[in-house]
């Protein structure tokens, strides 16, 4: 008697039943794992300077190099530190209109609404938040006219997008920006 995994008869008819090849595993993610206060003093200094030394981590926050050197490694592969990014002014980029726009979507359609996001142009941030809409994106574009064109033609095109609301950034301060001539700031909690 031939058993239902076998591949040789199925449950509707007796038609056989091709074998599933299994997917790629994947790997489950890592725990959380907590920082000590050097750890996180690392973390301020690379966020305020993504391109410190290590010997001037390893100064800054009283640790050898070998010592910070191992440590920032492990932070990136722990998944602590996901990279090192510029930040840019963007209007000095040519990017002088920003919005935070909130976005209805359809039940269930995140991962095709997320991909569809990833591809506009100017897209820097996309969150699945809870509250009144389901989706927050932080664009930029060169101006107001290619902002609205974004809105009204892109966004409002993906079918799973049941309405959007924009919200124009005026002015913003970057939290993770210094005076580059006071040189980053570590405390030690």
């Amino acid at each position: 008697m031939a058993g239902a995994g076998s591949g040789t008869g199925g449950a509707l008819g007796g038609a056989p039943v091709p074998p599933v090849a299994p997917g790629p595993a994947v790997p489950p993610p890592l725990p959380p794992r907590p920082l000590d206060p050097i750890d996180r003093s690392i973390v301020r200094l690379l966020q305020a300077d993504g391109r410190a030394s290590i010997r001037s981590v390893a100064e800054q926050v009283h640790v050898s190099r070998a010592n910070a050197y191992a440590r920032i490694n492990r932070l990136i592969d722990d998944g602590v530190i996901r990279g090192f990014t510029a930040r840019v002014n963007h209007e000095r980029a040519g990017q002088g209109a920003s919005a935070y726009i909130t976005l209805k979507i359809v039940q269930n359609s995140w991962r095709t609404v997320r991909e569809q996001l990833r591809e506009l142009p100017g897209a820097a941030h996309i969150a699945l938040v809870s509250g009144d809409f389901d989706v927050l994106l932080l664009v930029h574009t060169p101006d107001n006219r290619t902002l609205r064109e974004l809105v009204l033609t892109r966004l409002q095109s993906i079918p799973e997008v049941l309405s959007t609301r924009t919200l124009l950034v005026f002015e913003e301060t970057d939290l993770l920006a210094r005076d580059p001539s006071a040189g980053p700031t570590i405390t030690e909690d």
